[in-house]
């Protein structure tokens, strides 16, 4: 055999082999990005009383999860809520500005119309992975966007300059959190903006995120309000996150 036969032979023999590479690669990935958005449900829920739903796949709009985010109204136990529209990333690169701005997209475009549908188009049927956004004006919303690493400096100058209530979560993968001795399960950053925290915003003002330091357990970020630390509360039945 000839060594230009020899090389179409071997070139043809190892076609199928690169193709279940390229699958592999790519199951592989969904299947982190869904790990990672799973923890992420957790965490919000336990540590910062959210309740989501997720929602990604094709013809998602820029959503990865949906739900409320209940927060104190005049007592720390007496709890209204604000619309979470939310975008995971399970990436090994730092997280550049291109995102958040996605992300700040998404929210004008679900602030753009009285009914918003983010999953579809127009009157459409929804399935079952999808979901139909109704905006009521009087409810207030966030656009949180939970990371596997961390984010640059310019992500976060545009983020805290934005006019978007924006909060920023960094959850590192397992693997890092176990090598740097921190809790496999907290958050590495959380960082919010003005729009967000300040008077004028969802949160009125009132609460404030404190980085706490435990003696039991690694540090963590924390809720507080009115200088009380606030325990998750997310409440019972359906409405918790349609």
């Amino acid at each position: 055999m000839s060594a230009h036969l020899l090389r179409l032979s071997l070139h043809s023999t190892w076609q199928p082999f690169r193709h279940i590479e390229r699958h592999y690669t790519v199951s592989s990935n969904v299947h982190r990005g869904t790990k990672f958005e799973t923890r992420a449900l957790s965490l919000l829920e336990q540590q910062f009383s959210m309740s989501l739903k997720r929602v990604g796949g094709r013809g998602d709009g820029g959503v990865d999860m949906f739900g409320w985010w209940w927060v104190p109204k005049l007592t720390k136990d007496q709890r209204t809520r604000i619309r979470v529209i939310a975008q995971c990333k399970a990436e090994k690169r730092k997280i550049g500005p291109k995102y958040v701005r996605e992300l700040e997209g998404v929210l004008h475009r679900y602030h753009s119309s009285n009914s918003n549908q983010i999953n579809g188009v127009g009157g459409s049927e929804i399935s079952d992975d999808s979901v139909q956004l109704t905006v009521s004006h009087h409810i207030p919303s966030v656009g949180v966007f939970i990371s596997e690493s961390a984010f640059t400096k310019a992500t976060i100058l545009h983020a805290q300059s934005s006019s978007v209530p924006l909060l920023l979560l960094h959850l590192p993968s397992e693997e890092d959190a176990t090598l740097s001795s921190s809790n496999a399960n907290g958050l590495g950053a959380a960082i919010w903006n003005s729009a967000l925290a300040k008077d004028q915003g969802p949160l009125g003002g009132h609460m404030e995120i404190r980085w706490e330091r435990s003696l039991e357990g690694p540090n963590r970020p924390g809720l507080w309000w009115k200088n009380e630390r606030l325990s998750s509360s997310v409440p019972e039945g359906d409405y918790r996150i349609t």
